[in-house]
């Protein structure tokens, strides 16, 4: 049912604004179809065998990961997800701005200081799926909402706004909250204010009870059908893309370890080529029996698929033992020439390196001295962020600080970041 809404005061521009009614142009929700890739299409061989090789590739690298290397190269991923999912919207953060701004230290400069803010309030999003936030299949209305929600509550006031083109009117976006208000993306008109709800329906119908098969190869069709319906006046690019990740999360059981953002945001032409292919309409007799290209959904199916196995094989070159422990201990041997390091700091790595953490009570034998000169020993490992604990009695795991990306994980991000 259409709602009417409250006088809503537009702060930038000085003026009220009585925004209309939900409008309600009639759409059916047939008009997404077709919305799952079917049984019958000839190229459904082809995705399936994909999804098995994805699925395989997936396990095998979470399966030869330490148990302590599981949560730091989490936490990583979540910083890198971050920065390629704001940059795909036009917003580059810098990686070490972003680790600054998670420790508390944001820039004097406003514009740059609500990007920070932008990133640290995406991190949390994440880290709370990473955490079980969402109970159950991801794919629904609910979840939607929610991650929306948990997003644009945490952003400054100056992110809450945004700007309709072909009136130049400023609209507030209310965390959580379903558009009431007409919107066009590029040449895609979304479906208005007063259908979005029932194509929402229809979408977690589709998507939300899929088998972990079947969820990973309808993925992007997910993907795209949800940014197709465009149900909030910002942010759908960000929510698509982070309820992608949680349903491959938990159909693949990733742990967080890898992430599609990055591939996409490499990739940035061909993502956006791709979604506005999804957009047109039944090409022809041979194109299915929906009303949008079901050639386009799986030809973006695939692309998807591919970006995901491109991004499982680069963790897994960034994770190799022999060569991660060359690029630490090179880096070691650097800072131990320069004094910034005591030469012991080499066997606490090693240490970590190979047992995937270490415990307190074993630093002083581990650094052949009394309890405190092993603390002073470590203590530069912990400042430089190179090693941390949860607590001050948690074992110490390895970190991964922004600013050295460039020599430990070389091509997690474009660029050399500075020291």
């Amino acid at each position: 049912m259409a709602r009417k809404q409250d006088k809503e005061p537009d702060k930038k521009a000085g003026k009220t604004r009585r925004r209309q009614s939900a409008v309600d142009r009639g759409e059916t929700v047939s008009g997404m179809e077709p919305l799952l890739i079917s049984e019958s299409s000839r190229h459904r061989a082809g995705l399936s065998d994909r999804v098995l090789l994805l699925t395989q590739r997936a396990a095998a690298f979470r399966s030869r990961l330490p148990e302590g290397m599981i949560e730091p190269l989490s936490s990583l991923v979540r910083e890198m997800n971050c920065y390629y999912s704001n940059l795909i919207e036009g917003h580059n953060t810098h990686p070490a701005d972003i680790q600054r701004a998670l420790f508390g230290e944001t820039s004097k400069d406003p514009k740059k200081r609500d990007l920070q803010l932008e990133a640290v309030a995406h991190i949390a999003v994440q880290r709370w799926i990473d955490e079980g936030g969402l109970a159950g299949a991801p794919a629904t209305v609910d979840h939607v909402l929610q991650i929306h929600r948990r997003f644009y509550d945490a952003l400054p006031e100056g992110l809450k706004w945004v700007g309709q083109p072909s009136t130049g009117e400023r609209l507030p976006v209310v965390p959580g909250q379903i558009r009431h208000d007409h919107v066009e993306v590029g040449r895609l008109i979304p479906v208005s204010p007063g259908a979005v709800m029932r194509h929402l329906d229809r979408w977690q119908q589709s998507y939300g009870k899929l088998g972990s098969f079947e969820t990973v190869l309808n993925t992007a069709a997910a993907h795209h059908r949800l940014l197709w319906i465009h149900p909030f006046l910002d942010g759908n690019g960000r929510v698509a893309r982070l309820v992608s990740y949680a349903m491959l999360r938990e159909a693949l059981d990733t742990c967080g370890l890898w992430s599609v953002a990055r591939g996409l945001a490499r990739t940035t032409n061909a993502y956006k080529s791709h979604l506005a292919s999804c957009d047109l309409p039944r090409r022809n007799d041979l194109d299915g029996r929906g009303n949008l290209s079901e050639e386009a959904l799986i030809e973006f199916t695939r692309y998807f698929l591919d970006v995901c196995l491109d991004q499982i094989e680069f963790m897994e070159g960034l994770m190799r033992p022999r060569e991660l422990r060359g690029r630490i201990m090179a880096w070691a041997d650097d800072e131990i020439r320069v004094k910034r390091l005591h030469e012991k700091a080499k066997a606490i790595l090693d240490h970590i390196l190979f047992n995937g953490s270490l415990e307190r009570k074993d630093l002083p034998g581990l650094a052949g001295t009394d309890e405190r000169q092993a603390r002073r020993i470590a203590q530069p490992l912990v400042e430089i962020g190179i090693i941390r604990a949860a607590t001050t009695r948690a074992p110490y795991t390895l970190a991964f600080p922004a600013e050295l990306a460039p020599r430990l994980m070389p091509g997690l991000y474009p660029g050399v970041l500075p020291g």
